[in-house]
């Protein structure tokens, strides 16, 4: 793939001059983005692949299919603000593991000929108690592999790290070692990665919704900001204000503890025994092209 994206599928941004330059991981190559560059990276097809994080679980919409929003969503919204042709289609489900998105989502994805693809997968598979890690990489490999040959410029994401996070804490090392190979495997492919692994402001629990799973409304703006930047598009977002929360003596802190296993982990829990998925019986948000 070239390091830049094809110029016959952008078109050419009329933005200001005189921005600074930001790095940022482009395939190829580790470029420069310049504020020349960013004058003219623009996407017309855009599709987001993958689970409850492309999804946009936590950050709510009742106005939007499925009642939420979220970064892609977020993404698209900037994408098609000077791009009259633009479309963008959402395939994520909640709850999806890494294999039934390659296999409902994959196809479909490679047949809207997209421009912009970015993918989120692996990370319900890692939570599980017994995981085959070399072998969700080999599936996952192959699936970056069929998406690189259409063309499209690729996005891949490493997972979160949860350290001192409760119970996912103790599957840190686990996630680290998924998230290397991920890296491995996006470089080879030449795409673009975003890796939420190192971006710190997250260790801030109000970029967290209250499940502590998802990512909040601030959560998934800044993740919007983080692919917009790494795909060196210029924009105008900005990280959305966090209130302040008063610190909680110890009976408070324990109460809330409480209150969110018999609210969330449970559930959560209870899913996994079951084998059932909070996506059971939702639709992608977006299967087709829109415009937000």
């Amino acid at each position: 793939m070239a390091p830049f994206p094809d110029i016959d599928r952008c078109r050419l941004w009329s933005g200001r001059r005189g921005e600074p330059p930001v790095s940022t991981s482009l395939p190829g190559a580790g470029a420069l983005v310049t504020a020349e560059y960013r004058r003219f990276v623009t996407f017309r097809r855009f599709v987001a692949l993958g689970d409850s994080f492309t999804e946009g679980v936590g950050d709510p919409d009742p106005s939007r299919p499925n009642g939420v929003r979220g970064w892609a969503d977020r993404v698209a919204e900037v994408l098609g603000r000077d791009e009259p042709d633009f479309g963008y289609a959402n395939l994520a489900i909640r709850g999806r593991k890494l294999r039934p998105i390659i296999a409902e989502q994959l196809d479909p994805a490679i047949a809207l000929q997209p421009d912009l693809v970015t993918i989120y997968a692996g990370a319900n598979d890692i939570l599980r108690p017994k995981v085959d890690i070399d072998d969700l990489i080999e599936l996952y490999d192959a699936a970056l592999g069929k998406l690189a040959a259409t063309g499209a410029r690729l996005v891949v994401f490493t997972a979160f790290d949860p350290a001192g996070y409760p119970i996912f804490g103790s599957l840190r090392g686990r996630f680290a070692v998924y998230n290397e190979l991920v890296r491995e495997i996006a470089e080879r492919h030449g795409a673009t990665i975003v890796d939420f692994w190192r971006l710190r402001d997250y260790r801030d629990d109000r970029m967290w919704d209250v499940d502590r799973m998802h990512m909040s409304s601030a959560g998934h703006q800044r993740m919007a900001m983080a692919v917009l930047d790494a795909l060196g598009v210029r924009h105008d977002l900005e990280a959305l204000p966090l209130v302040e929360i008063p610190p909680l003596s110890g009976a408070e802190r324990r109460a809330a503890n409480v209150e969110w296993v018999r609210e969330y982990a449970g559930p959560w829990v209870k899913r996994r025994l079951t084998g059932t998925s909070s996506g059971d019986g939702l639709a992608a948000k977006y299967p087709s092209y829109t415009r937000l």
